[in-house]
């Protein structure tokens, strides 16, 4: 039995889920208001919220955010109807466990969506989400960005929405793909990737509609299509942004209907393929350089998932190492300076650079030797780490910004120390949104130094400090966010 709040301002709906939950021997409350919910918040807890994406007086966003801070532990539910899928997506980036479709067309399995989430539980979700990726080779490794991905992915995959992948090359969005794919109940069909930049316009063409005996000079036979040999299944289409316009007008249509024709036919086929898209390139800046169909990309964007560059990630360099070595059935060791080189080499080519590398270590020391010392790694690897040491060896602030972090820092530690004294007069969110602006302003610290050293270019900044543009550009605009939470959370107390 479980205490359950329910958020709508229709009556119907929340009547209807009431009977129906408290069937089950559930005690069920319902609020038709964003006030009646922070008023009911402050009165009691609850194990699952079902929340309407839409009310009269606060979005169902924003409740999700209040409930996340006020009960860490409940399951919260986003109902969405009046909105797209890529609001409810949205939602469950921001903490939502599930989300749920108005009108409820299928009554059995909204039961089951809501049985299932309330015996749940975070550490079991963990380990199938770890089970499942070290059956298909996706080493998620320590990073917290790439845990959080994997969480999303695993949320994701259940639901039938088109997914974008985007990251660097070689940094595993195949993997990732196949990831999402044996996480769904697709499992146990075909799972079939093809890479779009490999391919002329035409054997492209053929390859994922297939063709009519006939249909052009060779075409001796017919062919079925990948949209036809994977309908029950996924198709990941890798670099979709090397695709030409006629291909990206047909990718269209069967997103949109779900139709297609082969090359030479005269009937239309149906296909129920879901479609993984991934780019190393950025594809919202290839349509406004009219590069790529917008309303393609808006098709495929209703989920957005990046993977982070492995030099963001240099703390799972050893696991990669060590994964790679095992998987070429290698007893080679790395010794601990050569990790050091590994660790901070700045790996262009991300994970495929670094499994070649370890491919190309043992052809070369397999039998000669026991352990790779750095004398045996490339020079470009030696060097590169050598100079991105020299590069990031500490400087003195001037005394302006020191005396400056010394103030915040002192001034942070006494309202911390303050707190512990009067605990509990914080709730532990608070805690979590001090250290997140701890960490912001110490970050921004060492950027706003390093754009100073470097005449405010971000391309030398970034690379002073090891860091990609994208996340320096991520600590530079971050400040604001915490501040509007903190602002936010202060009023509401």
């Amino acid at each position: 039995m479980e205490n359950i709040l329910v958020i709508d301002d229709e009556r119907e709906v929340g009547n209807f889920l009431k009977v129906l939950l408290n069937e089950k021997g559930h005690n069920v409350t319902l609020s038709e208001s964003g006030k009646q919910t922070k008023d009911l918040l402050n009165q009691g807890s609850y194990g699952l919220a079902i929340i309407d994406v839409r009310l009269p007086d606060a979005s169902g966003l924003d409740l999700l955010k209040d409930i996340r801070r006020k009960l860490p532990a409940c399951k919260i539910i986003i109902m969405t109807g009046y909105s797209t899928v890529k609001t409810a997506v949205e939602a469950i980036k921001l903490g939502a466990d599930d989300y749920i479709e108005k009108p409820f067309d299928d009554i059995d399995q909204l039961e089951k969506q809501i049985d299932d989430l309330l015996v749940s539980n975070n550490e079991l979700a963990s380990n199938t989400i770890n089970t499942i990726a070290n059956e298909i080779g996706f080493l998620i490794g320590k990073h917290p960005e790439m845990k959080h991905l994997a969480a999303l992915a695993y949320k994701i995959a259940s639901k039938n929405v088109n997914v974008l992948i985007e990251g660097e090359t070689g940094t595993g969005k195949e993997v990732l793909a196949r990831f999402i794919h044996q996480a769904s109940s697709r499992r146990d069909q075909s799972f079939i990737g093809i890479n779009c930049g490999a391919l002329s316009h035409s054997l492209l063409e053929s390859e994922l509609f297939g063709h009519e005996k006939g249909a052009f000079t060779g075409a001796a036979n017919k062919r079925r299509g990948i949209f036809e040999i994977a309908s029950q299944g996924t198709l990941l289409l890798d670099e979709i942004a090397e695709t030409t316009t006629s291909i990206q007008v047909k990718l269209l249509r069967v997103l949109e209907t779900r139709e297609y024709m082969r090359i030479g036919g005269e009937k239309s086929q149906r296909t129920n393929t879901r479609i993984i898209a991934a780019s190393h390139t950025n594809l919202k800046e290839a349509v406004t350089q009219n590069k790529f169909r917008e309303d393609l990309f808006y098709r495929l964007d209703v989920v957005k998932l990046f993977i982070p560059p492995l030099q963001e990630r240099p703390n799972d360099v050893p696991l990669f190492v060590d994964h790679f070595l095992k998987k070429n059935l290698s007893n080679l060791k790395v010794s601990e300076e050569s990790m050091y080189f590994l660790k901070k080499y700045s790996w262009p080519g991300n994970i495929r650079e670094l499994s070649n590398t370890i491919v190309h270590l043992i052809s070369l020391n397999e039998g000669e030797k026991s352990v790779i010392t750095p004398d045996d790694l490339p020079e470009k690897i030696v060097s590169d780490s050598r100079n991105r040491t020299t590069l990031q060896k500490p400087r003195l602030l001037n005394n302006k910004k020191t005396m400056d972090l010394e103030t915040y820092l002192a001034d942070w530690k006494n309202k911390i120390i303050d707190s512990l004294e009067n605990f509990p007069e914080q709730d532990f969110a608070w805690v979590e949104m001090e250290l997140r602006e701890l960490q912001q302003q110490v970050s921004k610290a060492f950027v706003n130094e390093s754009l100073s050293l470097t005449g405010g270019n971000r391309k030398d900044a970034a690379r002073r400090l090891n860091i990609s543009q994208r996340k320096l550009r991520y600590i530079l605009n971050e400040k604001d966010k915490i501040i509007k939470e903190q602002t936010t959370l202060k009023t509401e107390e």
